[in-house]
């Protein structure tokens, strides 16, 4: 039996190759980050991670990131569908704008949306003008650090420097994510089941929570945590619009500042959120990959029975 050729080299050499890239690239940075953080000890880095500062920065982080996600989960499907179903002028502008996200420098982006967003800028002024208000949690009595209790709700009338430009700036980075996820599997999505549950008399509401939406979940599944996951890291377009205040501080700005001069924490403080950071985007992945592979199977049950 003649063996079967390969354009790429052998088994060994790939694998090798693709280990050391990830070695250099990911796991060794990894393990810089986790060897400095071990220097703290475990009472102080649990001090650390604990702290009010941290408590808060983290919390909102993870609150502002998952508002900015799910946003991204409807809009990102929308956008994907129209791109992937219908033919129209321009397709390909908008097509390409998608994309935009990826090459534009972050900061660049935050000093647009910081400008367009402000109180004196074209949406912002606007909006201010007809008393646009808003609701967003916040947790009194914070001191208390991870156990902060109870919530209230406070009202901002403005999106820059509060909680809400930080949303918008993080939906506007992680955005592409979904579209691009989606947007292949409803192209390769078939329309003679979508037409035949029509003909039986369902209607577009049941066609799509029955027919489109199980075919789809997987991909905003993966949209989702892929968005989610850019705003937690996201630093650069939120530094502009959320104006460095105590209401609107981000994990990468506490980061910053404990490796800045003149700044309360050390470099190994630092590594120490960082550590936890990367835990919560972990651990958020992991559910949300467990979940993909419950659907899948669900799905797979569904077909075969």
């Amino acid at each position: 039996m003649s063996r079967r050729a390969r354009v790429l080299p052998g088994f060994s050499l790939s694998l090798g190759v693709a280990v050391l890239y990830l070695s250099l690239v990911v796991l060794l940075p990894l393990s810089a980050l986790f060897l400095k953080t071990a220097e703290l000890g475990w009472e102080r880095f649990t001090r650390i991670v604990t702290s009010s500062w941290v408590a808060s920065a983290v919390r909102f982080t993870l609150g502002a990131s998952l508002v900015a996600a799910l946003l991204n989960v409807v809009i990102g499907l929308l956008i994907a569908w129209v791109l992937g179903r219908y033919t129209f002028p321009f397709a390909r502008v908008l097509d390409a704008v998608i994309d935009l996200p990826f090459a534009l420098p972050t900061a660049v982006a935050g000093i647009a949306l910081s400008t367009l967003y402000a109180d004196t800028g074209l949406l912002g002024g606007a909006l201010s003008s007809v008393g646009f208000r808003y609701p967003w949690p916040a947790w009194r009595g914070f001191e208390h650090g991870w156990r902060a209790w109870p919530i209230e709700w406070t009202a901002y009338d403005r999106i820059s420097l509060a909680p809400l430009g930080v949303v918008v700036a993080m939906a506007f980075v992680g955005l592409p994510f979904v579209v691009r996820t989606v947007q292949p599997v409803i192209e390769d999505l078939g329309r003679d089941v979508e037409e035949a549950a029509a003909t039986l008399g369902a209607s577009r509401l049941q066609i799509f929570r029955a027919v489109v939406l199980p075919e789809l979940a997987p991909a905003l599944l993966t949209g989702f945590a892929l968005a989610l996951a850019r705003g937690l890291g996201e630093y650069g377009s939120v530094i502009f619009i959320s104006g460095n205040r105590p209401d609107t501080e981000i994990a990468s700005q506490v980061i910053i500042k404990m490796i800045e001069v003149n700044e309360t924490g050390t470099y190994a403080d630092a590594t120490a959120v960082a550590v936890l950071l990367l835990g919560a985007s972990f651990a958020l992945l992991l559910v949300i990959n467990l979940l993909q592979r419950a659907a899948a199977r669900a799905r797979s049950d569904g077909a075969a029975g």
